[in-house]
């Protein structure tokens, strides 16, 4: 089973970069926080020694996490000319039948970011169905609902 995490270059450097920015400057200042709160006094009842160790458990789940994806990561470069059909890392826009409002969604990683556009996994049902499906082309895929009926009005990059 391939657990390869599908990247742009863009978000794979933003990923390395606040990895590497969470296990410097991350580290150093949630340590600062703790020790300045320690100093406050009982640490039983010290809600900013708390609160700061509540941070760093958040901190460094984020950092685990990081390592995961960049360790895993596979980067997807894609040019308008080569993309004939919907893959990862491709801006698509489809229309539910009996609909008329046409939505726009980058396929890819949750960590992918493009302003104004909503992310679709690859693997939620939806994205599986539109995976290989080309501009004009009806994919059915089941919702909880029942089956609907997805047109593929464009592919882009």
């Amino acid at each position: 089973m391939n657990n390869s995490q599908k990247l742009s270059r863009e978000a794979y450097d933003r990923l390395v970069a606040e990895h590497g920015d969470l296990t410097t400057r991350g580290r150093i200042e949630i340590a600062k926080k703790i020790e300045t709160a320690r100093e406050l006094g009982d640490l039983s009842e010290n809600g900013d020694y708390h609160a700061a160790k509540e941070e760093q458990g958040k901190m460094e789940g984020r950092i685990i996490h990081l390592a995961k994806l960049i360790e895993s990561a596979e980067i997807v470069e894609l040019d308008a000319a080569s993309v004939g059909t919907v893959q990862a890392g491709c801006v698509v826009s489809i229309r539910y039948e009996g609909d008329d409002d046409v939505e726009k969604y980058l396929i890819g990683s949750i960590e992918e970011r493009r302003e104004g556009i909503d992310i679709m996994s690859p693997g939620s049902p939806l994205g599986k169905a539109l995976i290989g499906a080309g501009e004009g082309d009806t994919v059915v895929f089941e919702s909880p609902g029942g089956p609907m009926n997805v047109d593929v009005v464009n592919i882009d990059v």
